[in-house]
């Protein structure tokens, strides 16, 4: 047979050679959360002829003529950047409380006995990702509001992201998180984080939830004893997001308002003031989406004390009026002072037109002064 020529026997030895020449990473790139602690692991295969006489890791700034800056060499160092080789050829490359200083692309270096017999290894990628919480700012009552754990690279290890609102952890582990139907006590701020690195939170972000009116009350004020020709003043409060724009105040059988502003008063209780008085707090989202809750209360004042629900144009809901009356008379001695009973009423759920017409009062006795017998 005819023998393989120099050339064809050179290029047979190469290929030989260059068949033992092997660097494996697990993984070939990595997405580290900053702050947490990266492992790359590997194995190398090199020429039998050969003998491995260093192994160290370099980044992508190596110089191969110069043969460095090295990265990492194979030490007893327990400092943040440590590399382990055993003789089974296994190597690994840990990073402790990774940076975005740490964002290179990484390789293994082999050198032999002989000068120009060494391999240089495909590089490994490294990225380093923060946490943010993206979602809308502000989001309306009843709506959706959808918040997303992000990263700027896909995680190695599928991690599993917890979240947490106002310091406190929540009991889902969904990525995104979903609130549907939003609700006013949704609002706060949230941070996620991946299990095992709890310590390394995102950046809080907050969740504004805007609404209509709710929880409106009135007060009156003062408090004591009403009488004809004294002053009262009625004020009107309510939960919303923004805050009321508008207090508008009405008297029961009148069709024009008697006032606005949060305070209504009436500086010489008269006879004809008599009557049911009752404020609407409206926002923007009151006014806007077509299902405005308009919130009443109203305050009479009087001699006698008692509640009284007139029969409206259509249904109430829950929170739709709350009423409390007073009445005034004409002033006389008393004997004791008149005592006040504060009543609130909630409508809960549709009253019928039957219940509305039948008045619940709450008594206040009174006492006419005597004059002493002898």
């Amino acid at each position: 047979p005819t023998s393989p020529t120099p050339l064809l026997q050179s290029l047979l030895s190469a290929l030989w050679f260059f068949s033992k020449w092997s660097v494996k990473y697990n993984p070939t790139k990595t997405c580290a959360l900053k702050g947490s602690t990266l492992f790359i692991n590997g194995t190398y295969t090199n020429p039998a002829k050969f003998n491995v006489k260093e192994e160290f890791w370099v980044t992508e700034d190596f110089n191969v003529n110069e043969n460095k800056p090295l990265y990492c060499k194979p030490t007893k160092d327990s400092g943040r950047v440590q590399c382990y080789v055993d003789k089974q050829q296994h190597f690994s490359l840990k990073l402790i409380n990774v940076t975005k200083e740490d964002e290179h692309d990484y390789c293994f270096r082999i050198k032999t006995n002989v000068a120009n017999e060494k391999w240089l290894g495909d590089p490994v990628k490294i990225s380093v990702t923060e946490l943010l919480v993206n979602t809308l700012l502000e989001v309306i009552e009843r709506e959706a509001a959808v918040l997303t754990c992000t990263t700027k690279c896909a995680l190695t290890d599928s991690p599993t992201f917890i979240w947490y609102k106002n310091g406190r952890l929540l009991s889902s582990n969904a990525n995104p998180l979903h609130l549907q139907p939003v609700s006013s006590e949704d609002a706060g701020s949230y941070m996620c984080a991946v299990r095992g690195y709890e310590h390394i939170p995102s950046p809080a972000q907050h969740l504004c939830v805007r609404y209509s009116p709710k929880n409106v009350s009135v007060s009156i004020s003062p408090s004591g004893e009403i009488v004809e020709g004294s002053s009262v003043t009625l004020t009107c409060s309510s939960d919303a997001n923004p805050p009321v724009q508008n207090y508008t105040w009405f008297k029961e059988g009148g069709t024009s308002p008697v006032g606005s502003g949060q305070t209504y008063s009436i500086i010489s209780i008269m006879a004809e003031h008599t009557g049911l008085y009752y404020c609407v707090a409206q926002n923007e989202h009151g006014a806007l989406n077509g299902t405005v809750t308009i919130k009443h209360n109203s305050v009479r004042v009087c001699l006698q004390f008692g509640l009284y629900l007139p029969s409206p144009p259509m249904y109430l809901t829950q929170d739709d009026v709350q009423y409390s009356t007073v009445t005034p008379s004409r002033c006389r001695p008393v004997q004791d002072d008149v005592q006040y009973a504060t009543v609130r009423v909630q409508c809960d759920g549709v009253i019928s037109t039957d219940q509305l017409e039948e008045p619940q009062y709450a008594s206040v006795i009174f006492h006419h002064h005597t004059s002493a017998t002898g």
